[in-house]
């Protein structure tokens, strides 16, 4: 059929439209329809097509709906159809339209479902809804969410969601809460009871607006919508929420979350919204004019089609096998075939543009959304928190960086929700029954009340963490009877049977299988615990042990030292250190040496002497206290050497070693070589010290906070040595994505912060005062140089500086001697130096005190003999007579005489007779 415009003919296309036709939502699409053809059609007034509409009304019935198109394609011809509203009405379109080759186009059916029919025919100029889950995941992700309920209407809208949902969020434990279509709402709110029993908080719901609406309202009235509460909001709610009720909807959702599909302003948007507005608002006086995202899809597929057909050869614009003969209209068997709709389905794939809603680009037959926005409802504002597409993942619209805006929850809090709460309920916590190792777990039972009451270390660092959490939990302990199964036991929580087990069980890969574990409590790892044995046979140049070869040189060398610079300081002024050589250098040896122990007699009258010797007794305090703390702790260490230090050793010799039964250190030993027959199981503490004790077992293998237990009762008998094979450590086990998981580690971490797991250790494990540290080496490290590096340093500088000192005073005093103008040499000028060194220094204030003459008093009247020990210079070039006066003792004159002796040290001194 042609129409004439100007001088050109076009062709009539027919386009059926299916839509629900008494909602306002339709005739928000149709009246963007009309209003697309209107303006395409004047931007375009050349083009030799032209869309002509056949609207339908499909009645909001999905039966009506497939009617509708039947008859579309079977009496009206259509060459494509837009519609139908939702995903339930478009799964017999599609397959209808599949059969005749009329493209279907649908602006607001999102079901992922709908994909899966295969049918090249079917045209989604709307969003999927599974191109939103990753944005969803990636909000869990950001607030560390591990469990969330998934509330969604019980059709093919709701169904075809969830295992894209299911996928995305594999991390996540997921819950399904299923309502109805038609539920009333005390259905609603019997449902909303149930999920307040559960421990999830955070609910992304999932179904028609309306619905979510009256979901929305009954949580806000029992209490859902508080503090603690997470909900988020798919994407086709998002847009649509702020529609229902006149935006009074908004109140009732504050606080929640949603994601929606990015839709970019544009002038050409703003421009159609105003001419939108006055046109709805002419043709429905009496209905609130409010432009929704799929009316500017719905636009935008008017614009692709019109574009597509333009681009199509319209010759094979009709029907194969035509069925307009058949008076049956809903007769299958006579529809008739397009013959058109191939060539237009391949224009439509090819069509690109920007529309209103976003760049239109079709890949596979579906619209591609590279963008989401991140909303936060407040109040009656829209607030967007943030973005995600699939290249940056969540990014701050400020910043641009892995973040989002801040959040207002429900209940106006500013507090980021954990995601759970437990709602009053007793937590089953299993423990294990023991044969042994009683300190770690002990359950004792009440012969009355029958009841089981759980002690020792594991059980105490579990209360002091549940201390920890920020909300009430009550365990209910219960006893697993098969003792030192611990694989089944654990195995109770995957199965359901228990919330958690409490004890000391090990963390294993095969049993985090099955359930999480927390961040372990205990040291990790498996060590060999052997005997000590006394070594007597005692090195007997043990004594030299405690210092090395360079500390021993380096000390002996500054004895000599100090002896000579002792001797040099004191020679002159110091009759202890004069006399024949051999007598010198001896006493000079004794005197350094006898630093040693503190024991000179000789005193040092010089003050640059006292000034050495002062910082060198500090020196060698610090060294004998060091020698003698170093040479104990050497002995201890070496008279206690462990029975065996080596694994391969033990392989070897076929020893005998012990594990403690039911354990997975058997597993180890059998890795490392032992021979099955070479291992003893133990179940105790004390059976362990028996067997090593006797010589059953040459060595033990367990876990190290086992071995602590056995050591701190008979630390003096056995010591850790390696080698220490990893683990994990002590865990407790909870199901897999249970949020207690976290909570527990953290209160763990702040527990090992606060020393308070050192302090139940400590309490559970004393160690006694004479137990070696575990962790001990079994050698000495000898004391270097380098320790005492510094403390040489120092009396190096206070010798130098003192020897500094005494040079500079003694050429000073002799100064005239080296100024000396006569033609003598430089040597000669040294020897001379040399030997005035050699002389006692007669202007000492030693010298002067001792000089003073020791006499017979009364005097008696007989001649008597006084004799006066002087300085009596040795160099021959110093003798020189002395002079006597006469002196008057009484009205009597005396008279003096004199005469030099000699004694023992070769010095001579001066014997005086006084004669009457």
């Amino acid at each position: 059929m042609g129409v004439g415009l100007g001088q050109n003919q076009t062709s009539e296309i027919k386009v059926g439209i299916v839509l629900d036709l008494n909602t306002a939502f339709s005739k928000n699409c149709l009246a963007s329809i009309n209003m697309a053809l209107s303006d395409f059609y004047a931007d375009h007034p050349n083009y030799l097509t032209r869309l002509t509409l056949h609207v339908r009304d499909s009645m909001e019935d999905t039966v009506q709906a497939s009617a509708a198109a039947l008859d579309l394609i079977k009496n009206e011809q259509v060459s494509a159809i837009i519609g139908p509203i939702n995903s339930m009405q478009a799964d017999f379109m599609i397959r209808l339209a599949n059969k005749t080759q009329v493209p279907t186009i649908t602006f607001s059916a999102t079901s992922p479902l709908l994909t899966s029919i295969k049918s090249p025919y079917f045209v989604r100029a709307t969003i999927d809804d599974s191109s939103q889950v990753r944005a969803i995941a990636a909000i869990f992700k950001f607030f560390r969410w591990r469990r969330v309920v998934a509330i969604y209407v019980d059709n093919e809208f709701g169904e075809g969601f969830m295992p894209f949902l299911f996928d995305a969020l594999r991390d996540v434990e997921v819950k399904r809460s299923v309502i109805p279509q038609e539920a009333i709402d005390d259905e609603i709110q019997k449902e909303l009871r149930k999920l307040m029993e559960r421990q999830a908080r955070v609910f992304v719901v999932h179904m028609q607006s309306s619905l979510a609406l009256r979901v929305f309202q009954i949580a806000r009235e029992i209490g859902m919508m508080e503090e603690g509460y997470v909900w988020l909001m798919t994407n086709g709610m998002t847009h649509m929420i702020r529609h229902i009720d006149h935006g009074h909807s908004l109140n009732t959702i504050e606080g929640v979350l949603g994601v929606r599909s990015h839709v970019p302003e544009s002038k050409e948007l703003e421009d159609f919204r105003l001419r939108w507005k006055r046109t709805f608002k002419k043709e429905n006086p009496s209905m609130r004019d409010d432009l929704n995202v799929f009316a500017l899809w719905a636009y935008d597929s008017i614009t692709a089609l019109a574009k597509a057909v333009e681009k199509t050869n319209t010759k094979s614009l009709r029907y194969d096998n035509g069925s307009t003969l058949s008076k049956n209209r809903t007769d299958l068997g006579n529809l008739g075939v397009s013959l058109y709709g191939p060539s237009l389905q391949k224009a439509l794939s090819e069509v690109r543009f920007n529309g209103l809603a976003g760049e239109f680009n079709l890949i596979d037959g579906q619209l591609q959304s590279p963008k989401f926005e991140i909303i936060n409802f407040v109040g009656k504002e829209e607030r967007t928190i943030g973005f995600w597409t699939p290249r940056d993942g969540l990014m701050d619209e400020s910043s641009n960086k892995t973040n989002l805006g801040p959040v207002i929850w429900p209940g106006k809090s500013k507090v980021v929700p954990k995601g759970w709460e437990i709602p009053g309920k007793r937590l089953r916590v299993g423990v294990p029954m023991k044969k042994g190792f009683f300190d770690f777990v002990k359950v004792t039972v009440d012969p009355i009340t029958n009841k089981k009451t759980p002690t020792g270390y594991a059980i105490e660092i579990f209360e002091a963490a549940l201390r920890e959490l920020p909300y009430l939990v009550i365990p209910e302990y219960v006893s697993f009877e098969t003792p030192n199964d611990y694989n089944n036991l654990v195995y109770q929580v995957y199965n359901k049977t228990w919330d958690a087990v409490v004890g000391d069980v090990t963390i294993t890969a095969n049993r985090s299988l099955y359930v999480d574990f927390t961040l372990p409590y205990t040291e990790s790892g498996v060590s060999m615990m052997v005997p000590v044995r006394d070594n007597e046979s005692k090195n007997t140049w043990v004594f030299l042990e405690p210092w090395s070869l360079e500390l021993w040189v380096t000390t002996g060398c500054f004895f000599l030292f100090i002896g000579f610079v002792v001797w040099l300081f004191e020679h002159r002024v110091n009759t202890d250190f004069r006399g024949p050589p051999h007598y010198q250098i001896g006493t000079s040896l004794w005197f350094s040496f006898s630093t040693m122990v503190f024991a000179h007699r000789e005193k040092v009258v010089s003050s640059l002497a006292r000034f050495v010797v002062v910082v060198w007794c500090f020196v060698v305090l610090v060294l004998t206290q060091s020698y003698t703390a170093s040479l104990t702790s050497f002995l201890t260490v070496q008279s206690l050497q462990p029975t065996v230090t080596n694994v391969n050793d033990l392989i070897k010799n076929k020893d005998y070693v012990g594990y403690q039964g039911g354990a997975f250190v058997k597993d180890i030993l059998l890795g490392q070589g032992f021979h099955e027959n070479q291992l003893k199981p133990f179940y105790s503490a004390k059976e362990a010290d028996d067997l090593l004790s006797n010589g059953t077992i040459a060595a033990a293998f367990d876990e190290v906070a086992y071995l602590k237990a056995i050591l701190s009762q008979s630390c003096s008998k056995y010591v850790m040595v390696e080698p220490t094979f990893k683990t994990a450590g002590f865990g407790f086990a909870f199901p897999k994505n249970s949020p207690l998981t976290g909570e527990f580690s953290r209160a763990i971490l702040n527990l090992t912060q606060k020393n308070v797991t050192q302090e139940i250790e400590n309490r559970w494990f004393p160690k006694k005062n004479d137990c070696l540290d575990p962790k001990t080496a079994l050698s000495s490290n000898r004391l270097s140089l380098s320790s005492f590096l510094g403390l040489f340093l120092i009396v190096g500088i206070a010798i130098f500086f003192s020897l500094l000192v005494f040079v500079a005073l003694f050429l000073y005093e002799h100064r005239h001697t080296l100024a000396d103008d006569s033609e003598d040499s430089l040597w000669r000028k040294l020897k001379i130096l040399f030997k005035i060194f050699d002389e006692k220094d007669m202007n000492s204030h030693t010298f002067k005190n001792s000089a003073i003459h020791t006499m017979s008093s009364p005097m008696s009247p007989s001649s008597s003999t006084v004799q006066i020990t002087t300085p009596w210079p040795q160099s021959p070039s110093q003798n020189r007579e002395i002079e006597l006066r006469r002196v008057s003792f009484s009205p009597s004159e005396e008279r003096f005489t004199m005469q030099p002796i000699h004694n023992e040290d070769g010095e001579s001194d001066i014997e005086c007779q006084i004669e009457q």
